[in-house]
C-alpha cells in the first residue's frame, strides 16, 4: 500500500502579526528542507468569521490599545486553570460546520495551530469525535496561558526551557512538549556583513545607528519623538523609524521631522520586505517584545529596549529577555532617554547585551519545529494520562 503524503494543515490568526510570521517561517521552512511535504496556511478567522473577523481584529487592538490594564487583568485572571479560564474556554467561537469543512477540503496528516483559538477549535472537535488527526500547538511567546492548553493537543512546542517547565505545571505528559525555539524565517537567521549592508541602505558606516519598531502598536508616539529630538543625546545617531502599513503615523511623522533641528539623521520608511537587513544592520532595537520579533532580533544578535510592554504576554517575554541579559526595558520618555544615553555612549554595555543574545537564541526553531511536527503521531493516551489531562481542564 502506497504511504499517504504528508500534508500539514497550518492554522493562524491575524490578531497582531507574531501567529502569522510563525506560519509563514513553518511554511517555508517545509519548502526549504521537505519539498516532499505539502503545507497549507489558512487563517483561521478569516476562515471562520468570513465577515467579522475585520471588525473584530480592529475591536481587539483598540482594547489593548486604549485599556492595557483591564487586558492584564483578564490576562492574569485566565492564565491558570480556574474558575475564569474555564468559563472562557466554554466560550465557543467558532462555527464546527465550517471547520470540518476546512479538515473534509484539505485532508491533513497533522494540524498545526499558531494561535490559541484554533488550538481550542481542534480540540473540540477531537474531544467530540469528529476528527483524530494529530494536533500540534506552537506557543508564539515565551510563556503560558491557559488559553493555548487543551485536552486533546498531541504535542506542544515551545520557545525556551522555562516554558516547558510552566506546562508542566497544567500535567501535560513531559514527552508532549518539545524545546525548539519560535520558528522564525530563514533570513533571520544568516550572517551578514553590516558595512556592506549600511553602504546597500546609503546609511553612514560609523554612526550609531537604532532601529525603531512597532508603530501600528504605539511605540511611535509623541514621547517617543520628544527623547529623540532632545539635546541630551549629544551623539549623533542614526534612526530608522518602520513604521509598517501605518501609512497615517509614517506622513505624521515626515511632517513633524521637516523643519525639526536635530544633528541626527533620521530615514522613515513604511512597510518593508528586508526587516532583517535593518536588524542586521543596526546597534540597537527599540520595540515592543512580541514574541517573534524578539527571536527575530535575537537570532541576529541585536540588543534591545523593550518601550512600554503591555500587561500580559508582553511583559513576560519582557522579563525573559532582561533576565537573559539580552535587553534592557524602558517605562516611560524619561527612562527610555536615560536607558538610550547609557547604551549609546557605553560601548561595552552594547557588547555585553549582543553577547548574551547570542548565547541564548535558537536560529533553528523553524527547523526544529517542523522535525517535532513531522514525527507526531496519534498517541495512545494511557488511563493515567488521560486522567490527568481531564483533571488538568476539566
Amino acid at each position: 500500500m502506497t504511504a499517504r503524503k504528508e500534508k500539514i494543515l497550518i492554522l493562524t490568526g491575524s490578531l497582531g502579526e507574531g501567529h502569522n510570521k510563525a506560519a509563514q517561517a513553518l511554511l517555508e521552512a517545509a519548502r526549504m528542507y521537505r519539498p516532499d511535504v505539502e503545507v497549507k496556511v489558512v487563517d483561521f478567522l478569516v476562515w471562520t468569521h468570513p465577515h467579522l473577523h475585520a471588525l473584530g481584529k480592529y475591536c481587539y487592538l483598540q482594547w489593548v490599545k486604549s485599556l492595557p490594564s483591564v487586558y492584564g487583568y483578564l490576562y492574569s485572571k485566565t492564565r491558570e486553570d480556574n474558575a475564569y479560564s474555564k468559563w472562557f474556554k466554554r466560550m465557543r467561537s467558532f462555527n464546527t460546520g465550517r471547520m470540518l469543512e476546512l479538515l473534509d477540503e484539505v485532508k491533513p496528516t497533522e494540524v498545526v495551530s499558531t494561535f490559541p483559538g484554533a488550538a481550542a477549535a481542534m480540540s473540540y472537535l477531537k474531544s467530540n469525535g469528529l476528527t483524530s488527526v494529530p494536533t500540534v500547538t506552537v506557543l508564539t511567546d515565551y510563556t503560558d496561558h491557559s488559553y493555548w492548553i487543551h485536552p486533546c493537543t498531541d504535542r506542544y512546542l515551545v520557545g525556551a526551557e522555562h516554558v516547558k517547565q510552566k506546562l508542566l505545571r497544567y500535567r501535560i505528559p513531559e514527552q508532549r512538549i518539545v524545546v525548539t525555539g519560535i520558528p522564525i524565517r530563514q533570513p533571520f537567521t544568516m550572517k551578514y556583513d553590516r558595512r556592506a549592508l549600511r553602504d546597500k541602505h546609503q546609511l553612514d558606516l560609523t554612526m550609531p545607528t537604532v532601529l525603531i519598531m512597532g508603530g501600528g502598536h504605539g511605540v511611535i508616539g509623541k514621547q517617543l519623538m520628544s527623547v529623540l529630538l532632545s539635546k541630551e543625546l549629544r551623539t549623533p545617531v542614526q534612526f530608522i523609524f518602520v513604521c509598517g502599513r501605518n501609512e497615517k503615523l509614517r506622513h505624521r511623522l515626515s511632517e513633524e521631522l521637516e523643519g525639526a533641528r536635530t544633528h541626527h539623521r533620521i530615514r522613515i520608511t513604511g512597510y518593508v520586505d528586508h526587516v532583517h537587513e535593518l536588524m542586521a544592520l543596526s546597534d540597537l532595537i527599540v520595540t515592543k517584545p512580541g514574541g517573534l520579533t524578539v527571536s527575530e532580533a535575537l537570532a541576529l544578535e541585536l540588543p534591545m529596549m523593550l518601550y512600554k510592554p503591555i500587561p500580559g504576554q508582553e511583559q513576560d517575554n519582557a522579563a525573559y529577555l532582561v533576565s537573559l541579559g539580552a535587553a534592557v526595558q524602558a517605562e516611560t520618555a524619561d527612562d527610555l532617554k536615560e536607558q538610550l544615553m547609557q547604551v549609546i555612549y557605553n560601548r561595552s554595555l552594547l557588547l555585553k547585551l549582543k553577547r548574551n543574545a547570542r548565547s541564548s537564541q535558537l536560529k533553528k526553531g523553524a527547523l526544529l519545529s517542523l522535525t517535532a511536527i513531522l514525527e507526531t503521531k496519534q498517541p495512545y493516551i494511557t488511563a493515567k494520562e488521560s486522567r490527568e489531562v481531564m483533571f488538568a481542564n476539566a
